[in-house]
């Protein structure tokens, strides 16, 4: 699948940072991780934290797929106000992945220490603004939902968002927990930080076909090469869909760009993501280096030549929607791209185990939380191989 088009602003910023080499002998080992994007780098230091030996292959070069596409924006909220979640899924569950998603910040921010990483994580508020004024009402409600599950979180009305951001806006909800990471960068620091602790990683390997037996998964390499592995963990994102019986995602086109280097941005804008009520939403946050990164415009199908060809209009209607809302803010573009990305019918992930595969296991992120539902990932999976799944893996599985 062609998930993706142009460079992204993350390749051409970060350069080749870690390469490795494709798989040409037959080799053994506890888990097997297909998909090197931020997903299965996570994933691999998971298993590598707990003793498991991991190998992780991907057709491509490293986080080459859609972690070197994704804006990067790491918010608590699912793609489904809680209210809403509330009433499809009950109140403990949409609760509970809410909860996760907040804590899963936190948690990403100490791995970047552990590990050391340049990548940019920084803290942020999250604002959800009222496009319209017709949006107030059920944000509102959104905020009420919000306060009563404790989150830290403030109603703001249009004139204090005017006067701190200078965004024309009908009002919205401020949250505190929120930031924002180069995901790109941190999954190549995380693939090397645990190749020195036993990992063994290879590109440019593509995984052809896959004999599931009872005790193990044989992995077949397009070299010709066997991988016999205990558990095999496909961390492949969009791609997946073409494997499975049933229709868990719909895939959609997206558009990004980002600006050039602006440092009249003033702080409120820089400590703050953004990201409105309209369908499909605009979403907005500063690089680390002082870019404004601004996303959305969003197309119900996925053909690549069809999403390509829109490229240059969807970047015109990205400035025309900033300067809408932000009219004081000059926004010079320097990279746009386009890629896949997907919508499941509660905003929540997939991630457990299939009916189909045995000894295998998905961590499936789908929409704006891919994120933090890999980080969650983490915990749910070596938690199910040891027999003892979480709440959470009842409200993530297949079958739901």
């Amino acid at each position: 699948m062609d998930i993706r088009s142009n460079e992204p602003f993350w390749l051409v910023k970060n350069g080749l940072l870690y390469t490795y080499p494709s798989l040409r002998d037959h080799l053994s080992c506890d888990i097997l991780i297909v998909g090197s994007g931020i997903t299965g780098a996570l994933m691999a230091h998971s298993f590598v934290e707990k003793g498991y030996d991991t190998v992780l292959i991907d057709k491509r070069e490293i986080a080459n797929g859609s972690s070197s596409a994704t804006t990067s924006m790491l918010q608590y909220e699912i793609d489904v106000p809680l209210h809403e979640l509330i009433d499809m899924i009950g109140e403990q569950g949409a609760v509970a992945s809410y909860k996760a998603c907040r804590d899963s910040i936190d948690r990403l921010q100490q791995l970047v220490k552990d590990v050391d990483s340049p990548c940019g994580f920084e803290q942020k508020d999250s604002l959800y603004f009222a496009s319209k004024s017709k949006d107030v009402k059920w944000l509102k409600k959104e905020f009420d939902a919000r306060k009563r599950a404790g989150f830290k979180v403030q109603w703001l009305e249009k004139k204090e968002i005017k006067q701190k951001y200078g965004l024309l806006t009908e009002g919205g909800i401020l949250s505190s927990d929120g930031g924002s990471v180069d995901a790109f960068c941190l999954a190549h620091d995380l693939l090397h930080y645990n190749t020195k602790r036993g990992l063994r990683v290879f590109d440019k390997t593509e995984l052809k076909k896959v004999k599931y037996e009872k005790d193990k998964v044989l992995a077949e390499i397009a070299t010709g090469a066997v991988i016999t592995a205990g558990k095999i963990v496909y961390c492949t994102g969009y791609e997946t869909q073409v494997m499975l019986p049933e229709r868990i995602v719909n895939l959609k086109s997206t558009y990004a760009m980002v600006s050039e280097k602006n440092e009249a941005l003033p702080a409120s804008i820089s400590d703050t993501l953004f990201w409105n009520t309209d369908a499909p939403y605009l979403y907005m946050r500063t690089t680390a280096d002082g870019r404004l990164l601004v996303g959305g415009e969003d197309e119900n199908f996925r053909n690549a030549l069809k999403r390509d060809a829109l490229l240059g209009r969807k970047k015109d209607k990205l400035v025309k929607t900033v300067e809408k809302f932000m009219p004081g803010l000059r926004f010079i573009g320097d990279f746009c791209w386009c890629g896949t990305f997907g919508e499941t019918k509660d905003g929540l992930p997939y991630i457990g185990a299939h009916p189909k595969f045995p000894n295998s296991y998905f961590v499936l992120g789908f929409g704006g939380n891919g994120i933090t539902f890999s980080v969650l990932g983490m915990d749910i999976i070596p938690e199910m191989i040891r027999d003892a799944p979480s709440l959470l893996s009842h409200y993530f599985r297949f079958g739901r």
